[in-house]
């Protein structure tokens, strides 16, 4: 039976869909995952443990450990473990995306430079060091983390006041091993996602998603993601043209990716692309042949996947529930008539009681997710709106720690 190596958090979304999904396809999984390397076997998972935050030693140490188990294709879940899959899969002989682009993904100021070197759209920026008195650039600006992903750290600026108190706030919010922060000009325009599989080199577009919501600052929440796309022929094929001439500037050579970009009159700016599929439970937006995308993935590093795909014919869509506050998640309530309303699939509430909220630029997780699937990307809008007006979270306000 052909077995995958899957690098990914143990407690995560997508682990426990990966797992289902090795399973729907036929194979077996072996799993890779920073959990305490003392304790053994704490989720009765079989899972080797390893150090995300040491990619290199990481990956000598996964490399020597499953060179046995005949390991046929690997894959990733999420930012971190993505140069440590890369580093595996050169040591082991297996296709993926290369070490340096998987590094270049994580890293916006290098993604810049190299999209700049490839004729892509970019706005002006400049990496600036933590450790300084910053001087304002002209505003509007952005202001971003190198290494943080789904909006985190991301702030707008549209005055000096604002700046330095968005570069104070990111200085508090970086990992200690960053020592920069990224500053751009701010892009106008409406904001897309494209899911797509890197093959052998060569890009397929499994999605390109609307984000109807206007993304415009100060921080940058993502809610909606739909799919078909509304734009016009045109402008879907500009989105996928620029991922593409994107994606090699990076390197990016065999796998998943994720893409994010800006669309105005100037054209397409790609925003960031990372070695990886969506993130948490928003995958369930998007089957092709009533395949899931874990189920391609495992299959396409697997070399089994079909040859035709087609997306499935419905519109579909997901909401990414925003944190309405800070404070300690006790309930939801409003779930059942959310799911009563049609063309809602399903709404799941992630959030545990006694957790804490938080929002963004701070916060990095979502409270739930809302699926729809209908006969129109206006229909399927719609009803994850009507959904989520639907919802209330109920929060108690947490207490200053006074030292």
């Amino acid at each position: 039976m052909p077995r995958i190596l899957l690098i990914a958090a143990t407690t995560g979304y997508q682990t426990r869909s990966f797992a289902a999904a090795t399973a729907r396809v036929n194979a077996e999984m072996t799993l890779a995952t920073d959990r305490c390397h003392i304790l053994e076997d704490p989720w009765q998972d079989r899972a080797i443990p390893i150090r995300f935050e040491n990619p290199h030693e990481s990956a000598e140490f996964l490399a020597q450990t499953v060179r046995d188990l005949k390991i046929d294709g690997i894959a990733a879940v999420a930012d971190r473990p993505t140069l440590i899959a890369a580093l595996t899969a050169e040591k082991l002989g297996l296709p993926w995306h290369p070490p340096h682009a998987a590094a270049a993904c994580r890293d916006k100021h290098k993604m810049r430079e190299l999209f700049a070197k490839a004729g892509l759209l970019i706005p002006p920026h400049e990496k600036i060091p933590i450790e300084t008195d910053p001087i304002a650039p002209p505003f509007p600006c952005v202001l971003k983390p190198l290494g943080l992903s789904g909006s985190r750290g991301v702030i707008r600026a549209d005055n000096h006041r604002e700046f330095i108190a968005a570069f104070e706030r990111i200085r508090r919010i970086i990992d200690q091993n960053e020592s920069h922060i990224q500053v751009e000009q701010y892009i106008p325009g409406r904001e897309f996602a494209l899911e797509g599989l890197m093959t052998y080199g060569a890009l397929h577009t499994l999605a390109i998603f609307d984000k109807p919501d206007r993304l415009e600052g100060p921080f940058f929440e993502e809610t909606l993601y739909i799919t078909p796309s509304r734009e016009p022929t045109a402008v879907q094929q500009a989105i996928e043209d620029t991922t593409r001439r994107a994606v090699m500037a990076l390197g990016l050579y065999h796998g998943p990716i994720h893409a994010e970009m800006r669309v105005n009159d100037t054209g397409v700016y790609m925003l960031e692309i990372a070695a990886r599929p969506i993130g948490g439970l928003c995958s369930r937006a998007l089957r092709c042949d009533d395949i899931t995308l874990e189920e391609l993935i495992v299959m396409h590093a697997l070399g089994t996947m079909p040859k035709r795909l087609e997306r499935a014919s419905p519109a579909s869509g997901v909401m990414m529930i925003p944190v309405p506050r800070a404070g300690v998640f006790e309930y939801a309530s409003g779930v059942e008539n959310a799911q009563a309303i049609a063309g809602i699939d399903d709404v799941v509430i992630t959030a545990k009681r006694g957790e804490t909220l938080v929002p963004l630029p701070e916060g990095s997780s979502y409270p739930g997710f809302i699926f729809a699937t209908g006969p129109s990307p206006e229909f399927v809008e719609n009803a994850l709106r009507r959904a989520h007006h639907e919802l209330h979270f109920h929060t108690v306000s947490t207490l200053p720690v006074i030292p």
